[in-house]
């Protein structure tokens, strides 16, 4: 009681003497003083991208409710605040998040552009941002952070491995497509660099606006070039227009359908039914995995939403299981960010994607990518793998974490 004066010890001794004559044991008192572990869900929860973040929402609803919402003893709130896949909303509501509700971690955002222009804060405040989903290679690279760390898949990772697959598998002409901002250049370009190194030939390349609903134009080109493949990269509903629209062109059956796992992910699959078979892809998941930690997490996802998980699901469950596993080794405590820093950096898991890790050297995961193709089979309609590319690591480097 230090600093205390002798009148307020003895009022804190009446307090405590009602206090347990009222039947409040001291356990109970510390309990109410409990800080709730406050998490700021920087998600779009509204237009392109709004399925996304219910999912990656839900799939750490799913980890959080089985320990009864309570991490380390400290009770666990979860902030949801809408993106709207805008980077100057991201920031007003990142202020929020840091100034109003100072929460102790910052989970998100999906959009490339949205986690370039929240990095700058982030650094500053020292919070520590689980990156669930935007997959910008300068994230774990250039302008990396020994405060953010990325629980998804850099965007070379997502499709740098099927450029040689489809290469010595499929065909060697490709045509190319995405959309026009920081994530589809970057998906679409890492492809590009395996597929040509390969010996591939690459025979067009068009980029269109996000959120499009109409692809005639670009499809026409990919019918004019005649290549053995189309890559892609499209995710949630623009997905669901290009794909049913490659059909609906007649494509299907005439160019082989690929691209980075987004495009035909379990999200969009049921809206595009017979469209998206036979469309291979790269993702680090697909509900089909056999593995126990998978088999468990679809029963619990499936009693909490109605549907089985996503791909988005899973980067959420596994962001989640980073902030419980890295308050169980500091005992609750949040209050020193370069020590949460370094404990995050060490945290391995059995994930239902497969083994869980960073590199310490740019906080990326580390991800095994399977190469999958859509059909119908004891799953009904989903991605079952063809192959593995194991423990593919982003190549950056990380000039800026503290050791």
């Amino acid at each position: 009681m230090a600093g205390m004066s002798r009148r307020q010890v003895l009022r804190a001794g009446v307090a405590a003497g009602v206090s347990a004559a009222a039947g409040l044991t001291f356990p109970a008192v510390l309990r109410a003083q409990v800080k709730p572990l406050k998490i700021g869900l920087l998600l779009p929860y509204s237009k392109v991208y709004a399925v996304l973040g219910e999912s990656i929402t839900n799939g750490m609803r799913a980890v959080f409710e089985a320990e009864e919402n309570r991490v380390a003893g400290r009770p666990v709130e979860l902030l949801r605040e809408d993106t709207e896949v805008s980077p100057p909303v991201a920031l007003r509501k990142l202020r929020k998040f840091l100034t109003s509700d100072h929460v102790d971690f910052v989970v998100g955002p999906v959009s490339s552009a949205v986690a370039a222009a929240i990095r700058d804060p982030i650094h500053q405040a020292r919070v520590i941002l689980l990156n669930a989903n935007a997959g910008d290679n300068a994230l774990t690279r250039e302008r990396c952070s020994s405060y953010i760390f990325r629980t998804s898949f850099s965007n070379w990772q997502t499709s740098y491995g099927l450029g040689a697959w489809v290469k010595q598998r499929v065909g060697g002409t490709a045509y190319l497509t995405g959309p026009d901002y920081a994530a589809g250049y970057q998906i679409v370009g890492a492809f590009k660099e395996s597929f040509v190194a390969a010996g591939g030939t690459v025979v067009g390349e068009s980029y269109v606006k996000l959120g499009s609903t109409d692809y005639a134009a670009i499809l026409a080109q990919i019918g004019a070039a005649a290549p053995a493949l189309s890559f892609s990269f499209f995710a949630g509903s623009d997905a669901v227009h290009f794909v049913k629209q490659f059909a609906e062109f007649g494509l299907k059956g005439k160019v082989r359908l690929t691209g980075a796992g987004f495009l035909v992910s379990d999200d969009v699959l049921e809206s595009q039914g017979e469209a998206a078979v036979g469309g291979i892809s790269t993702l680090h998941y697909t509900r089909t995995l056999q593995n126990p930690q998978n088999l468990e997490f679809r029963k619990r996802y499936q009693a909490l939403t109605g549907r089985p998980p996503d791909v988005y699901a899973v980067q959420g469950h596994d962001t989640a299981r980073v902030i419980l596993e890295a308050l169980r080794q500091t005992g609750g405590d949040t209050a020193d960010p370069d020590r949460l820093s370094r404990v995050i950096r060490g945290i391995q898991f059995d994930s239902p994607r497969g083994r869980f890790r960073f590199d310490p050297a740019t906080h990326n995961v580390i991800n095994d990518m399977y190469v999958m193709e859509v059909r119908r089979g004891e799953e009904g309609l989903a991605n079952y793998v063809l192959s593995v590319v194991k423990d593919l690591k982003d190549p950056g480097h990380c000039p800026n974490i503290a050791a």
